[in-house]
């Protein structure tokens, strides 16, 4: 039998960097959670411990921090860039990087009915992510959101589905529908207004979300997706998971207490979790771009 190491990679996860801009009376905040990985050629540091090559875990925390106030933050997608092409253009045995981002919101504090020009509290728990691999010239870029919780209290049913002796659930025409949303698109290029194309592709899974009269959370999935690919030519490829929060009518008759479908448990485990991709046949090809760490966050 022959053993072989196949692929590696190592970097410093979840670098919590916040971006002060303060050259105005009026204060900007960014907050973002930044983990970096580097592939190359590191065989060595694995098979005899030779570090002459690894650039310490401890460097790459300090360069994301070094890169905010370099190049600023005017988006995740473009401080991730920045910081990923660092990597593979300056330090010399790296081949490839990869910067996965998390990006916090805030809200300006509202005081005798003005937003306050330096305080901010902590938005909910809905998270704008990104991540970019660098590998050589090319780059890719994918953004998301995670933990974007939306909730319909009708236009949903769920019938005609597949039976056999384990089946007790019964079939409806009227439900909840919840779910907290992950989502991730791929876009074609670089050269993209990020913010923007972020506003777009977030506004647009919601009205399908809330407009769509749902057969199946799969059939919503599905329309989300295509509907971004139709609204958003800068994105080639969605991927979303939902968990079915299911919300369970209460059965309030041991009362004497009729419930018209007006209270229900949310039961939150076990759930379905529902996956779909759904890509533009005219996409370039993705590479590396999805890899991410074994052990990620």
């Amino acid at each position: 039998m022959t053993v072989r190491l196949t692929a590696h990679q190592y970097g410093k996860a979840e670098t919590r960097v916040v971006r002060i801009v303060r050259d105005a009376p009026r204060h900007e905040i960014v907050d973002l959670n930044v983990s970096t990985a580097l592939r190359g050629a590191f065989d060595a540091a694995y098979l005899q411990g030779d570090q002459s090559a690894v650039l310490p875990t401890d460097t790459q925390k300090n360069t994301a921090f070094a890169v905010a106030r370099s190049h600023g933050v005017p988006s995740a997608e473009s401080y991730a860039l920045a910081l990923a092409r660092h990597f593979v253009d300056d330090v010399a045995p790296v081949e490839a990087a990869r910067v996965d981002v998390d990006a916090y919101a805030w809200t300006r504090v509202t005081v005798d009915g003005r937003e306050h020009d330096h305080t901010w509290v902590r938005t909910g728990g809905e998270v704008r992510t990104t991540g970019v691999t660098v590998e050589g010239s090319d780059a890719v870029v994918i953004s998301g959101v995670r933990d974007l919780v939306v909730l319909k209290s009708t236009g949903s049913q769920f019938r005609g589905f597949l039976t056999d002796p384990y089946t007790t659930l019964p079939e409806t025409d009227d439900r909840i529908l919840a779910t907290s949303l992950t989502a991730q698109w791929r876009y074609a290029g670089t050269d993209v207004d990020w913010d923007a194309a972020y506003a777009r592709v977030r506004t647009t899974m919601l009205e399908q979300f809330a407009q769509q009269h749902s057969l199946a959370l799969q059939q919503t999935l599905w329309h989300m997706g295509s509907a971004v690919l139709e609204r958003v030519p800068e994105v080639v490829e969605v991927r979303l998971a939902a968990p079915n929060r299911h919300h369970v009518l209460v059965d309030l008759t041991p009362f004497g207490i009729d419930n018209p479908g007006e209270v229900f448990h949310a039961a939150d485990r076990p759930y379905g979790l529902i996956e779909a991709v759904v890509t533009r046949d005219d996409a370039p090809p993705a590479g590396a771009a999805w890899t991410r760490s074994v052990g990620a966050p």
